[in-house]
């Protein structure tokens, strides 16, 4: 007789749609911090984090009591209809450690495309201009606009014809392909010279680090060229860390790690420890543009995502998420490098703080130990245009003794990849 998870597969398969594609064949039943177990009783240290949105592990105690503290008075009002006073102090406190210059006001949604999408909208709103660029290889998202933005066919924009217009793609610096600062630099001047004039374009969008992109890290040469030159052409400049933000590269957001000021700055994922809940933040005037009404969602800024993300920000805080981030990300990236030493099959590793990616010669090879590691009990991703990257997302509150051990399953799934 077939077990729960297999039963579970064929009512899945009969009753969601082939594009719902999942990884495992396998079902939740219940979380903890860094550990997922199934329906059957197995268990795997969770490296995939929800795809980035686990920072602060699986039902963290201090968001669960959030959120039921939460329940007890109301779960939903409409902010714009009934507005309180969570979702103002909760932008409050992220005015007031985003990295933008000056004076910033926040607006809050429910998915990273959905911020996405806003930040454009405020960009168009106050430039009154309609272009927009972002870099090859990005992922911006599922919604039609965002996949315009998404520098990736397959298997996001494949087979839902034509994109939104106004999109164009700039190259993304990558020191693996060969993509130099210079090499980036000249494909915008190539946009403006062959698509779009550079004052009808109203933001350049990217990630500081690219996540589905296959982790590659923007160089502060390319950042300051970026500011420059959309300060040249009254440009916004918008840094998508929906990924990349709360504690994940070592700072509270990448941008951290850089003295540019992006215009516009989007996030999500990590922002509510598992509650969808996304924002815009941005330059006082800037996000000023949109008259009233102009932004909004039935359950943008639902209170017990709000609750929630005011927990995380506790969390991150108390519990020194940022310094914990370096020191787990410099363990993995060490790790990483003596194993690259005897094995040929590695051709990088990249990392800022436990942003942390490993590329493989081969998709099949980073493939099979996806496979491989997730036979042994570990949760791993891959990523990048070809799939021949993995990257490590795990919680940043993880045992230190079940780290150590993630890193033992994984030393002995590249032991057969070594070199003789």
């Amino acid at each position: 007789m077939d077990g729960k998870n297999s039963q579970l597969q064929q009512r899945k398969d009969d009753a969601l749609p082939r594009g719902t594609g999942n990884l495992c064949q396998w079902y939740v039943e219940q979380a903890e911090n860094a550990t997922i177990r199934d329906v059957e009783g197995n268990s795997w240290i969770d490296f995939a984090g929800g795809i980035a949105v686990l920072n602060t592990g699986h039902r963290h105690p201090r968001i669960v009591k959030a959120i039921v503290d939460q329940l007890d008075k109301f779960t939903h009002t409409a902010f714009q209809v009934t507005p309180y006073e969570s979702y103002v102090a909760l932008a409050e406190r992220i005015n007031s450690v985003v990295p933008i210059a000056g004076k910033a006001k926040t607006a809050f949604f429910s998915t990273g495309a959905e911020a996405v999408e806003n930040a454009v909208k405020v960009a168009r709103a106050a430039t009154r201009r309609h272009g927009i660029i972002t870099f090859g290889n990005a992922f911006h998202g599922r919604t039609f606009m965002t996949l315009a933005m998404t520098g990736k066919v397959a298997p996001y924009k494949r087979d839902f014809g034509p994109m939104p217009a106004s999109v164009w793609h700039a190259r993304y610096p990558n020191g693996v392909t060969g993509i130099s600062v210079e090499d980036a630099l000249a494909s915008l001047q190539d946009i403006f010279t062959q698509d779009i004039a550079p004052q009808d374009v109203a933001a350049i969008v990217l990630e500081p680090v690219q996540g589905e992109g296959g982790f590659h890290i923007a160089p502060p040469e390319f950042l300051t060229h970026l500011r420059n030159l959309a300060d040249e052409h009254g440009i916004l400049l918008i840094a998508d860390e929906v990924q990349t933000g709360f504690a994940r590269t070592g700072k509270l957001f990448a941008m951290d790690h850089y003295d540019v000021k992006p215009d516009l700055i989007t996030m999500a994922k990590s922002l509510a420890g598992g509650m969808p809940l996304s924002a815009v933040s941005g330059r006082a005037e800037v996000m000023d543009a949109p008259g009233p009404g102009g932004l909004g969602g039935t359950y943008a800024g639902n209170p017990l995502a709000i609750a929630a993300a005011h927990a995380v920000l506790d969390v991150i805080d108390e519990e020194q998420l940022c310094e914990r981030s370096i020191r787990l990300g410099a363990q993995l990236v060490d790790f990483l490098s003596s194993a690259r030493a005897n094995c040929s099959a590695i051709t990088d590793i990249r990392a800022l703080g436990s942003m942390v990616a490993v590329e493989f010669s081969q998709a099949k090879t980073a493939q099979a130990i996806q496979q491989q590691a997730m036979a042994q009990g570990l949760l791993l991703l891959t990523c990048g245009p070809k799939g021949n990257v993995i990257r490590f997302l795990y919680p940043l509150t993880i045992p230190d003794a079940q780290f150590s051990k993630a890193l033992d399953i994984l030393s002995g799934v590249l032991n057969p990849y070594q070199d003789s």
